[in-house]
């Protein structure tokens, strides 16, 4: 098999029209140069120079070959580029994976400021309904990282990004929402919009009100959390919802619950040293878990 470098010096040649021009612009030595092409002719079988009193000139098998040999080596040096704007975090493809219920308000923003900072870099996202998904994802090797919830599950490397609070969110002139904060005893009686068994959100809840000897009523499911603040909104009943998932100028009250219901938020690493996903995870952790104004001036009224 004939090595990039012999293909090299044989477009060297015919450009230059001259070994001894050829192994200057190639910096090497002539019996070098004529040493890779005398190993080219014998792989092919045929000379692919001919040698004249004044230069050189390609053979017809020199001619067929050239063409694919300048393919081959423009394909290497683009793979040079690609590998080198990658390794500078300018460049190559990064698969993510997030919980569904911090897509918009947590992902999303983030993406924002990366994707105008890092343009020629290609993102890939897969949503999923429970942190042991998106651990199953990353240790597949599906995602090169992912956010949300910590899994049951998982001994590779995590970055912490902070504390999500689980909000109560009250239909309009609810009764409770009186209260200065709420308790999960308050809302055993209530009709609760709970979450689809699939999502990992329900399970986790229901784990939350066993400690305190509360069994939910359950009024209606949805698979995703952002539903569930717009359902009670719209009075069907109470719901739970993280706040990163709580859309801004939603009409509902929100409050507290006490004892405090929260999860801790991560950023699991399939391949901590892969620079994409280092700069990206450093972007996350930068941000961290903002609350939106809106968001806080509802829970303090």
């Amino acid at each position: 098999m004939p090595t990039l470098r012999a293909l090299e010096c044989l477009i060297a040649v015919v450009d230059a029209g001259s070994i001894t021009e050829a192994a200057a612009r190639l910096h090497m030595s002539q019996p070098a140069l004529s040493h890779q092409l005398a190993a080219l002719e014998r792989e092919i079988g045929a000379p692919v120079v001919e040698r004249l009193p004044r230069g050189v000139r390609p053979t017809a098998v020199g001619d067929s070959v050239i063409g694919e040999a300048r393919t081959a080596l423009a394909a290497v040096d683009r793979a040079m580029d690609g590998g080198r704007a990658t390794a500078r975090g300018e460049g190559g493809s990064l698969r993510l994976a997030c919980a569904e219920s911090m897509t918009a308000g947590l992902l999303a923003p983030v993406l924002r400021g990366w994707l105008r900072r890092n343009p020629l870099v290609r993102l890939a996202l897969t949503e999923a309904t429970s942190a042991d998904e998106l651990a199953r994802l990353v240790d597949s090797g599906a995602a090169a990282l992912a956010i949300g919830p910590r899994p049951s599950r998982w001994t590779g490397a995590t970055e912490v990004i902070g504390t999500e609070e689980i909000i109560a969110v009250l239909p309009p002139g609810h009764p409770l929402a009186d209260r200065p904060h709420l308790t999960l005893r308050h809302l055993r009686d209530e009709p609760l919009i709970h979450y689809h068994r699939d999502n990992g959100l329900a399970g986790w809840l229901d784990a939350q009100a066993a400690r305190q000897e509360v069994e939910f009523t359950v009024a209606m499911r949805t698979r995703q959390a952002a539903t569930a603040a717009q359902l009670a909104a719209a009075g069907v009943g109470v719901a739970l919802v993280p706040i990163t998932a709580l859309p801004t100028g939603l009409p509902a009250a929100l409050r507290h619950i006490r004892p405090t219901v929260s999860r801790e938020i991560v950023c699991l690493q399939g391949t901590p040293g892969d620079v994409l996903a280092r700069a990206f995870t450093a972007a996350v952790l930068h941000r961290g878990i903002p609350i939106p104004a809106a968001i806080t001036a509802k829970l303090d009224s």
